[in-house]
């Protein structure tokens, strides 16, 4: 039995390229989308099979791993760096259905020191899956990519 995710059947949202996550968590979880447009990075994906509950929602864990990568990603824009979680507080308010699209972002609250703080939101169309606040810490520089404040190209 292979783990080799298919390719999606459907084209995500303009602007949204699909992550390239050959390995880890993340790319059994995906496919993850993730697009930058004036310095403001949004990350999405489809409800599919692999991501639902007995309901055939969105799994209750895959919102919050989606919510812990698109928060987080402020971090990389930020300073491009690889960074950890250090706290994750998430309020659910709705459930994401079978096939729609859902996306996650976040704005920067505060930045103390190594620590930054976010204020995030995942969502649906009009309907807000989930919001919340997170704490980041950058732990490794490494080279910009497209989208990130030190990118040059």
């Amino acid at each position: 039995m292979s783990d080799d995710i298919a390719a999606p059947e459907y084209d995500p949202p303009e602007g949204y390229v699909a992550l390239d996550w050959r390995r880890g968590f993340p790319r059994q979880i995906g496919p993850l989308y993730r697009r930058v447009q004036n310095g403001v990075a949004t990350m999405g994906f489809r409800v599919e099979p692999n991501h639902a509950n007995g309901m055939q929602n969105a799994h209750g864990g895959m919102l919050m791993s989606f919510a812990d990568m698109a928060w987080g990603q402020v971090v990389s824009i930020e300073t491009s760096s690889y960074w950890v979680t250090v706290r994750l507080t998430c309020d659910f308010l709705s459930s994401a259905h079978m096939g729609e699209w859902v996306e996650g972002g976040a704005e920067l609250l505060s930045r103390e020191a190594d620590l930054f703080v976010v204020r995030g939101k995942v969502w649906t169309g009009e309907r807000t899956l989930m919001s919340g606040t997170g704490v980041f810490k950058p732990i490794q520089r490494r080279d910009p990519r497209p989208g990130e404040r030190a990118f040059k190209g």
